[in-house]
């Protein structure tokens, strides 16, 4: 099922979809970038039994644990500040119950656009309590939110890799709440 995406990989893939996407948003809200598929960024790479790097602080203390329904726990393990403007989160939805579970339609969020590209982590939101505000994901110019989507069943024990994007609060904002539906919400510090 394409488990065990490198980190680093899946890093790349997203900043060559932002970076696509940014080029073409800054024209204006056009049907522009129907030449560029964005296809690629959702298929899983290769490899899939590499190792994220001790760096990437994956088997450390994870910076947040969520806990969700029916036994989902979602481990935040990264939240990076990159130069282009957004922050890029890290981490692993696990089921730590006994049966397979369905994920729930919530994750994905409301919005039509992104609810209509399939189950995602499109609901996620970062909330600055200081300045009151609430980032949510970033989507690419057809609307697919850039974050990990397409999985609809975590089966008992199974581990899935997991990132989202979004918009960076203004720097030397890094105290900042993760909220996803249907999980506890946790406070998470920014790095970068």
């Amino acid at each position: 099922m394409g488990m065990g995406f490198t980190t680093k990989a899946r890093r790349g893939l997203i900043a060559a979809a932002v970076a696509a996407g940014l080029a073409v948003g800054a024209t204006g809200c056009g049907g522009g970038g129907d030449d560029k598929k964005p296809e690629a960024s959702a298929s899983p790479s290769k490899g899939s039994d590499s190792k994220p790097s001790a760096q990437e602080g994956q088997s450390d203390t994870p910076l947040a644990e969520l806990k969700g329904t029916d036994g989902l726990l979602l481990d935040i393990s990264s939240a990076e500040r990159d130069s282009g403007g957004f922050v890029t989160l890290n981490g692993t939805l696990k089921n730590d119950g006994d049966k397979s579970v369905v994920v729930p339609a919530a994750l994905s969020g409301n919005e039509t656009e992104i609810v209509r590209n399939g189950r995602s982590l499109g609901g996620a939101t970062l909330v600055d309590p200081k300045g009151k505000k609430r980032y949510y994901v970033l989507r690419d110019t057809d609307g697919r939110p850039l974050t990990t989507s397409g999985f609809s069943t975590v089966k008992s024990g199974e581990s899935l890799s997991v990132f989202m994007q979004f918009p960076a609060p203004p720097s030397g904002t890094d105290e900042v709440t993760f909220q996803l539906p249907t999980f506890a919400s946790a406070p998470i510090t920014i790095s970068g």
